[in-house]
């Protein structure tokens, strides 16, 4: 055995002996690599009250390093109130949606609605966090009534002051890891604005802010203190549920903050216009208590300006009517053959024995460009009613006596948007809509010429008979506001989208200067949707959102 052991020995030193030899490499000394991608978290602070021009104004110390590193705005949209605010910014929508404005936070109730209908209700942005999302949240106010609103939080601390609140959210911040979702609220400012006015000359309200801002301080150092702060992403959100006070609101602010963001001001930039696109795509007036209605014997004019991008034959546009056929009553814009425009009236359903009357081959418009269609109905005796279009400024097709269809009242509403219409097509109007006006009295021809591009509607020479006026520039949520000293405001619905036509002003429109390749007009719904952004959920059409995730114009900044 002691010999074969040896020659094992032997072969082994002949194998090693007859291998090449390398030189050795030098050493490399690599740092390790940490994959851990970061967690996003969102931290929301809201100081009610506080006018985005008293907040540049004071300009406090934290909240002016932080916009160093923010997209911010100090012209967030106003809310209609506390409750209103506060119920846009947790649950995405716009008050012209969930309708919330009172204290108690319940919908207010529509007098014509069914009282045995359903009530929408939105969910809020924290259910939405926790369905998706293996994190804690939690909401820290001293409004009782905002608390007992928001109940479905992992962590609710029952506090009475600011400071308190404070307190309590650098503790949850502190002590608990898990955490993925905070909003914090701060009172005292709307308290103090309500001593002395909203403005920073006020001691009392200038004190209140610069304290807020101060706690604002404590709790960011708190999330910056947190033991795994080195591998957490934080949004950061320091806003308003709006200026002012609750009775009389005003635009608010909106700074949201990431290290890695560059600054930017959020502003409506240029002109921006709802793209009617689909059939669902519709703003209406929900009730006007008879306001649009005109009988049969009401003067009026109805003009608007409109922008085509396509022929769509049979496509209504915009109406006070319910759509085009046997019983038609009401009158009626839509696109006809080969993209002309068509006016009709009619009053089958109040007893016309005629049908609808038409002016047609008005002309074509669809060149995607911005034209002025005008129509106008005058009295002018017991037998003669006559309907006049107008395109530009100029008389098109002949005029239309429709005495004989009695009254063209209806009981649907001022719509802009698809209506129904003999032989229509599947290809729906794509347009832009901007300056709908509405006169209880006939404009004759070299008024409506003139006015064509006026800017200042108070400047119309028939502006004490004008009963509505539609800029449709709000640039954001759901809502078309009436400008005029009478009307009501339009409600958008279905599926819209707000779109940037930068330097493609209609005439008439005041021009928001160009100020960035983006437009962004700020309310107090972003948060939400900002939030669920941030936290890599995806906003489902179901959730009925109208805030806007605007930071998805900004990726290249923050997404390596």
């Amino acid at each position: 055995m002691k010999t074969h052991y040896i020659l094992l020995a032997a072969l082994t030193v002949s194998i090693f002996s007859s291998c090449k030899k390398y030189p050795n490499p030098d050493p490399v000394f690599a740092e390790l690599v940490n994959n851990v991608v970061p967690q996003r978290k969102v931290l929301v602070i809201s100081i009610d009250g506080l006018t985005g021009s008293e907040l540049q104004a004071v300009a406090p110390v934290n909240i002016a390093e932080l916009q160093k590193t923010s997209k911010y705005a100090y012209n967030t949209v106003a809310s209609a109130s506390d409750a209103a605010g506060w119920v846009s910014m947790t649950t995405g929508t716009s008050f012209g949606k969930h309708q919330v404005q009172s204290d108690n936070f319940e919908r207010n109730e529509d007098p014509d609605g069914d009282p045995h209908g359903s009530i929408p209700a939105f969910r809020n942005v924290f259910d939405y966090i926790t369905q998706y999302k293996a994190v804690k949240t939690a909401l820290v106010s001293p409004w009782p009534n905002l608390r007992n609103y928001i109940k479905n939080t992992d962590f609710t601390p029952i506090v009475s002051t600011d400071l308190a609140a404070k307190d309590s959210a650098v503790n949850i911040i502190s002590t608990q890891p898990a955490l993925g979702t905070v909003f914090v609220n701060f009172r005292d400012v709307e308290s103090a604005g309500a001593n002395g006015g909203f403005v920073a000359s006020n001691p009392n309200y200038k004190n209140a802010i610069v304290k807020s801002d101060e706690f604002v301080g404590n709790i960011l150092q708190a999330v910056k203190s947190r033991k795994s702060y080195a591998n957490e992403n934080w949004l950061v959100i320091i806003t308003t549920n709006h200026g002012g006070s609750n009775a009389n609101p005003t635009n608010g602010f909106t700074i949201v903050h990431n290290p890695a963001f560059k600054p930017f001001e959020l502003k409506k930039s240029g002109f921006n216009s709802v793209l009617f696109n689909n059939v669902t795509t519709q703003a209406i007036v929900p009730d006007d208590n008879g306001l649009y209605n005109m009988g049969a014997n009401q003067d009026f004019t109805v003009q608007m300006q409109v922008k085509f991008a396509n022929i769509a034959t049979y496509q209504a546009f915009l109406s006070k009517s319910n759509d085009a056929g046997p019983n038609f009553t009401g009158w009626m814009w839509y696109q006809s053959t080969v993209g002309n425009i068509t006016m009709c009236a009619g009053g089958n359903l109040n007893g016309a024995p005629a049908g609808r009357i038409n002016i047609g081959s008005i002309g074509t418009v669809a060149d995607n460009t911005w034209h002025t269609v005008t129509m106008t109905v005058k009295r002018i005796n017991s037998t003669t009613r006559t309907m006049t279009a107008y395109v530009d400024g100029v008389v098109k097709g002949t005029p239309a006596n429709i005495h004989d269809r009695l009254s063209i009242s209806s009981a649907e509403p001022l719509k802009v948007g698809r209506r129904g219409v003999d032989g229509s097509t599947t290809t729906f109007s794509t347009f832009n809509s901007a300056n709908l006006l509405i006169f209880n009295v006939a404009l004759d021809q070299p008024t409506i010429n003139a006015n064509i591009s006026l800017k200042d509607v108070t400047k119309h020479p028939n502006y004490s008979s004008l009963i509505g006026y539609w800029p449709m520039d709000e640039a954001v949520e759901n809502t078309y506001y009436n400008k005029a000293a009478q009307g009501y405001n339009m409600s958008l619905t279905g599926t819209y989208s707000w779109v940037y036509l930068a330097d493609n002003y209609p005439p008439g429109t005041v021009a928001d200067p160009i100020i960035s390749n983006i437009s962004v007009a700020t309310t107090t719904s972003d948060v939400a949707a900002l939030s669920l952004y941030w936290m890599n959920i995806n906003i489902l059409p179901e959730f009925s959102y109208d805030g806007k995730p605007y930071l998805k114009n900004f990726e290249k900044e923050f997404l390596k």
